[in-house]
C-alpha cells in the first residue's frame, strides 16, 4: 500500500478552508489527543501532518512530507524545491509595500536607506534587491502595520486581501510584489514514485472545487412545455431529459450556477415546471 503524508496549517487564516475542503473530497481526519502532530484519515493509506503553514514548504521539499496545503507566499519566502499541482483558488492575497498617508514616499526607489518592517523577510531582501534599493529589512511576527506608527520602521511589506487594515492604519500602497493563493504542493520525488494516489487527491480536490457555486435542479414538466423549460435552464451543457413511467410529462435534471437558482425558480414555476427540487452539489467530476 503507498502511504502519503499531507501536511496541512495547524492554525491560520487558511486552515479552515483547508479542513472543509478535506471534509467535501472524502478525507475525514482522525484526532485522538489535542495538539496532535499527526493523525490517520479513514483512508489508512494517508496521514495528516499539522504543522505551521511557513514550514510546510520544507517539510515536503525534505520529503517529511509527499504532499502540503499552503500558501504561495509560505513557499517563496522559504524557496523551498517543491512543485506546486493544484491552485485550490481560496486564501487570495497580495504582499504589498506600504507607507504611511502622509508620507512623501511615493515610489520603492524613495526608500534606499530606510526601514522595511516584515513577517517575509526572504521575499522583501529579494524584492528589494531586484530593484537596486538598499534598505533595511526589520523582521516582525504579527501587528506589522503598526510599525510605523511605533517608530519601528518607515514602510511595511505585509499580506493584504481587501485592504481594510492597511487604511484603518492609514497606510497607502505604493508597490505590490506577488499575489498568493492556497495551492497544494508536492515532493518532486513523490510525483514519480507516488503518483497514482496523489493523482487520487487531488482529481477529490478537483471535484470539490468543480462544485463549488453549483447545484443540482430537478423539475417535472409536460412534454408541449418543455421547450420553454430548456430555453431557461442555464447549467453545464444541455439538462438530462428523462421519461417518467405512466405520465404525458417528463424529468428534467441538470446542474445550475446557485447564484441563479433564486429568480429560476420562480421563473421555471411560471412556465409550467412543477415537482421543482433543488440539490447541493459536494463533488463533481467533468
Amino acid at each position: 500500500m503507498t502511504k502519503i503524508r499531507l501536511a496541512i496549517p495547524n492554525k491560520g487564516r487558511i486552515a479552515e478552508p483547508i479542513n472543509e475542503l478535506m471534509t467535501k473530497a472524502g478525507i475525514h481526519v482522525r484526532m485522538t489527543a489535542s495538539r496532535q502532530l499527526v493523525a490517520g484519515t479513514n483512508d489508512p493509506s494517508i496521514d495528516i501532518l499539522f504543522v505551521r503553514p511557513i514550514d510546510i514548504p520544507e517539510y515536503v521539499a525534505k520529503g517529511v512530507a509527499d504532499i502540503g496545503i499552503t500558501g504561495l507566499d509560505m513557499v517563496a519566502e522559504r524557496g523551498s524545491p517543491v512543485t506546486p499541482i493544484l491552485d485550490l483558488n481560496f486564501g487570495k492575497a497580495t504582499l504589498v509595500v506600504a507607507v504611511p498617508e502622509d508620507s512623501p514616499i511615493k515610489t520603492v526607489s524613495d526608500l534606499k536607506g530606510l526601514r522595511i518592517a516584515t513577517e517575509f523577510p526572504g521575499i522583501c531582501k529579494r524584492y528589494f534587491e531586484e530593484q537596486g534599493v538598499d534598505v533595511t529589512i526589520v523582521e516582525v511576527s504579527g501587528a506589522c502595520e503598526a510599525a510605523p506608527q511605533l517608530g519601528v520602521a518607515d514602510a511595511i511589506a505585509d499580506l493584504t486581501s481587501s485592504g481594510t487594515t492597511l487604511v484603518i492604519n492609514k497606510l497607502r500602497i505604493i508597490s505590490e510584489i506577488l499575489v498568493s493563493t492556497t495551492n497544494v504542493i508536492a515532493n518532486e520525488q513523490s510525483l514519480i514514485d507516488k503518483k497514482e494516489k496523489i493523482d487520487e487527491i487531488i482529481l477529490a480536490f478537483e471535484s470539490v472545487l468543480a462544485a463549488s457555486g453549483m447545484c443540482y435542479l430537478m423539475l417535472n414538466v409536460s412534454r408541449e412545455k418543455l421547450a420553454d423549460i430548456e430555453k431557461l435552464i442555464p447549467g453545464l451543457g444541455g439538462p438530462t431529459i428523462m421519461d417518467i413511467a405512466g405520465s404525458t410529462s417528463v424529468s428534467l435534471h441538470a446542474v445550475v450556477p446557485s447564484d441563479k437558482v433564486y429568480q429560476l425558480i420562480n421563473q421555471l414555476k411560471n412556465a409550467g415546471a412543477h415537482d421543482i427540487l433543488v440539490l447541493d452539489i459536494t463533488r463533481m467530476v467533468r
